[in-house]
C-alpha cells in the first residue's frame, strides 16, 4: 500500500491535532500541545495561526460554533482523525522494527 502524500505529519501537526480531538480555541491549543508534548513543542500565536488555515484548507480541521464570539475554536474531523491514526501506524511500525533490532 502506498503511503498517503500528506505524511509524516511534522511534530507540531500531531500535536495540534491531538489537541483539538476535543473542540479547543487557539490559546487552549497552544497550552495543549506544550503539554502533550512535555514541553518539547511551543507555539507562537503567529506560527498556530498559520497552521490552522493550513489545516482547515486540508480539511483536517474545521472552525466549530462557540458561545464567545470573540474567539475562533476549532475541532478535528475525520479527516483529520484518519490522518493521526495513518501517522500513528506509521510510527508504531518504525518502533517495533527498532525494538527488534535494537535490544
Amino acid at each position: 500500500m502506498e503511503r498517503d502524500k500528506r505524511l509524516p505529519l511534522t511534530e507540531t501537526v500531531y500535536y495540534i491535532l491531538l489537541s483539538v480531538i476535543e473542540p479547543a480555541h487557539g490559546y487552549l491549543i497552544m497550552q495543549k500541545v506544550e503539554e502533550l508534548s512535555g514541553g518539547q513543542v511551543r507555539m507562537a500565536a503567529g506560527t498556530l495561526y498559520g497552521a490552522t488555515e493550513n489545516l482547515i484548507k486540508l480539511k483536517f480541521i474545521q472552525q466549530v460554533a462557540s458561545e464567545d464570539s470573540r474567539r475562533k475554536v476549532y475541532g478535528i474531523t475525520e479527516k483529520g482523525l484518519e490522518m493521526l491514526r495513518l501517522d500513528r501506524d506509521r510510527m508504531q511500525h518504525m518502533i517495533n522494527v527498532t525494538a527488534k533490532l535494537i535490544t
